[in-house]
């Protein structure tokens, strides 16, 4: 019954989908720099031009005469793009539930807006998605997956877009997803077991040969005595 349900919504959304829920993300700050800065200025003969230097960079320039050309590069970029079959995108709720999906790398991400209009519960509020860390909206719904980065997969967040400090427009605090796609929480795309195979239907009776080997008296040898003398 589990893959009927899940085919049953996949044909219904036009797209195979999985929910999941996932743990709360820890929010840490760092206070203190990865790498420490340090005062100590550096010698004046330290920003000295050398012939080491002068070296070095006539060797760079003889380098850069070997580099790929722009065709050479858009051609590789091109056969790149083709080994990706396919994107597959998380989209993560507040609630802590994600959708995930897969989309073709040359679809555009207003595929999967389009995608998440028949999910939410909340069709009626405006919504928009964003990256992290750094917190960035994703507003050009018109490029495809591959140019935006998001391919061979990626994590997108979901928040509504409710104006601010506006007192009536609360954040709704969930589900944000239907309670039909929370349903296929937990849920993988697993084919029916197969149906059950009597044995006794397949098993082979082996009847014994009707012509059975006939077993040949063993001849027994005549032994003569010691003691009989010839």
């Amino acid at each position: 019954m589990i893959g009927t349900k899940l085919a049953a919504i996949a044909e219904k959304l036009g797209r195979e989908i999985r929910v999941f829920e996932t743990s709360p993300t820890s929010v840490t700050t760092d206070k203190a720099p990865a790498t420490p800065i340090s005062n100590d200025e550096e010698p004046d003969d330290f920003y000295e031009f050398t012939a080491e230097d002068y070296y070095r960079l006539l060797a760079t320039k003889k380098e850069d005469r070997f580099l790929k050309t722009r065709k050479i590069r858009e051609a590789e970029e091109a056969a790149r793009r083709s080994r990706m079959a396919k994107a597959v995108i998380r989209v993560r709720f507040p609630d802590n539930y994600t959708l995930e999906t897969k989309f073709n790398p040359s679809e555009t991400l207003q595929s999967l807006i389009d995608l998440l209009m028949k999910v939410v519960a909340r069709v009626d509020l405006p919504f928009y998605l964003y990256t992290t860390p750094p917190k960035k909206q994703i507003k050009d719904m018109s490029q495809d997956f591959y140019s935006a980065g998001f391919v061979p997969g990626a994590i997108v967040y979901f928040s509504y877009d409710l104006p601010k400090g506006d007192e009536n427009a609360a954040e709704p605090s969930g589900p944000y997803l239907q309670d039909e796609i929370i349903s296929l929480n937990g849920l993988d795309l697993i084919p029916e077991p197969a149906q059950s195979v009597d044995p006794a239907a397949n098993s082979v009776t082996v009847e014994p040969s009707s012509i059975a080997q006939e077993r040949k008296p063993v001849e027994k040898k005549t032994v003569k005595p010691k003691w009989l003398k010839m």
